[in-house]
């Protein structure tokens, strides 16, 4: 007969046995994301770095718990929210744009930076290589710098004499620099003038794109920045109000602008998943490669051609990944 006390010392040994595989299902992993904007623009994205976690094996609330935190555009919070996530060790910290990344990387050297999406990390010195990465930063780059130079070219494919062109920029970016090097250098092959238009928050946008009507600017840019992506419903609406033909994200079509283009931003923040599958299996950051987007979408929309009297390129609507009617 096996009493109570020999059966648990039994239980007991098995377990100590057991395989260092099967006893670490039993841990909780904690992920931090950091969030630079705030959490409703970036829905698709957290459900794709969700979904992808799943795929993994990785359970909320079971296997695994994600901190999220979300500075909603504010430098200081930004600060305060990085320190935060490194203070309770979590054991991988998710991030995106210029400011998060580096919000993360002065809030912990040892604490393993996925880099969900932002410009080329090695020109912005926040890795050695893309090949090999060094320190504790890994992740995805998104080709924002060469993006840009895109849009402006999408727009002279929809609006041929176009000559004057506004930008909207986040003000505080203070690497949009490099970027807008690389729309100026575009614009200049194409003879177009183009002006900034910086914003510190939303509230910012009416009077922009007010200056932007009355100077009589021809189009404009939507640039890609963590507080004008979680508002493209509004920049979208603002644009149409003022008559200017539009490009930004995909999302920004989607909402209402004229044209979108970009990386497909669920697959680049689904990639963020793979990376923490790899960390928390023993993989060390700084060998692991930065990955490159590469799925780009063109997103056309007609009915906003249509109310500003733009004939939009047949060609050009047959390479768009989704018209909107």
């Amino acid at each position: 007969m096996i009493t109570r006390r020999t059966f648990a010392a039994a239980l007991g040994a098995s377990l100590l046995a057991a395989p260092l595989g099967v006893r670490a299902q039993d841990k909780v992993w904690r992920i931090g994301f950091l969030g630079t904007a705030s959490a409703s623009g970036y829905v698709k994205e957290i459900d794709a770095i969700r979904a992808e976690l799943r795929k993994l094996g990785y359970l909320e609330g079971r296997n695994i718990q994600i901190e999220f935190r979300w500075a909603e555009s504010d430098p200081a919070k930004l600060k305060e929210m990085a320190a935060e996530l490194a203070a309770l060790k979590v054991d991988a910290i998710i991030t995106h744009s210029t400011l998060g990344v580096r919000a993360a990387a002065n809030a912990t050297k040892t604490i393993p930076i996925i880099i969900a999406d932002a410009p080329d990390p090695v020109a912005l010195g926040f890795v050695a290589s893309l090949a090999r990465p060094g320190g504790n930063i890994t992740g995805s780059t998104g080709f924002q710098t060469e993006l840009a130079a895109k849009r402006l070219e999408l727009l002279k494919e929809v609006i041929p004499r176009v000559k004057r062109v506004s930008v909207l920029i986040s003000a505080l970016n203070d690497r949009i620099g490099i970027i807008i090097d690389a729309m100026q250098a575009a614009a200049k092959s194409m003879q177009i003038e183009l002006v900034q238009f910086p914003v510190k928050s939303s509230a910012d946008f009416p009077n922009a794109f007010s200056a932007m009507g009355k100077k009589r600017f021809e189009a404009a840019v939507i640039s890609e920045d963590p507080m004008l992506n979680a508002n493209v419903g509004i920049t979208a609406a603002l644009a149409a109000a003022n008559r200017l033909p539009a490009v930004g994200l995909t999302t920004f079509a989607e909402a209402g602008g004229l044209l979108g283009y970009g990386a497909n931003r669920p697959l680049l923040y689904a990639r963020s998943a793979v990376f923490v599958d790899k960390l928390l299996k023993g993989a060390r950051p700084g060998d692991l490669p930065i990955e490159r987007a590469t799925k780009f979408d063109l997103v056309v929309n007609v009915k906003t051609a249509k109310a500003l009297q733009i004939k939009v390129p047949p060609l050009l609507l047959q390479r768009a990944d989704k018209v909107v009617e």
